[in-house]
């Protein structure tokens, strides 16, 4: 079952002769519990992919299936609903709340929807990502890893249908790098959360089960990993 699909996806900014195609009518789809990669170089549209994909910006034309619900005709409150509800974000500058603790930032989707903390399913996932000690701590007196592991919690926190990442590696290094990301297949197994990965890394891209390729604004080319 797709859990996400695009038809005919485009998206232009500016007029006449400052007009710029980001997106030249993008056809694909993700399946249920899939780990996909979109890559591609810097400008190459992959991050305005993920933003429309993810309704945080609206296509000139064409339409975003999420769960079956085509979000580009919902209106800007209840895309706002939906997004939390359904989409989990990783981001790379982590987006975390400064004032909150790590298990505030984590369940802050959940309580801003009025619904109930699953805090065995919190407990499991946080767990998993090595930071069930760090519950009270504030964000800045984390590092960068720990910071990224908070945000993979928040984002699956809520169960969400799809979690889009955005160069989520893109503040560590080397070594926290692959801690991260093989947390995030990891859980991705898991929990079978499907999940949408903007990269230029082509080393990063091939932890997916599917790599995507963009090269302006269009899709050039796909191929499925190997898993060992």
């Amino acid at each position: 079952m797709n859990i996400l699909e695009t038809k005919n996806l485009k998206k232009i900014y500016g007029k006449g002769a400052t007009e710029v195609k980001a997106l030249r009518g993008i056809n694909f789809s993700v399946k249920r519990g899939e780990f996909v990669s979109i890559v591609g170089t810097s400008g190459s549209g992959k991050s305005t992919l993920l933003h429309m994909i993810g309704g945080l910006d609206r296509p000139t034309s064409g339409e975003v299936y999420i769960d079956n619900k085509n979000i580009s005709d919902l209106k800007d409150e209840q895309l706002t609903i939906f997004r939390r509800r359904k989409i989990g974000f990783i981001f790379q500058s982590y987006n975390l709340v400064p004032t909150l603790n790590v298990y505030e930032n984590i369940v802050l989707p959940i309580e801003l929807d009025g619904n109930e903390v699953d805090k065995n399913y919190i407990n499991e996932i946080v767990n998993l990502l090595g930071i069930n000690k760090k519950f009270n701590n504030l964000p800045n007196t984390l590092s960068g890893g720990q910071q990224q592991r908070v945000a993979i919690a928040r984002a699956l926190a809520s169960k969400p249908a799809i979690i889009l990442a955005d160069e989520p590696t893109g503040n560590l290094d080397s070594k926290t790098t692959q801690d991260v990301l093989s947390l995030l297949k990891i859980t991705s197994e898991k929990f079978q959360q499907t999940i949408v990965m903007i990269t230029h890394n082509e080393e990063v891209a091939q932890l997916a089960n599917r790599i995507i390729r963009i090269e302006d604004g269009q899709i050039v080319g796909e191929k499925y990993v190997q898993c060992e």
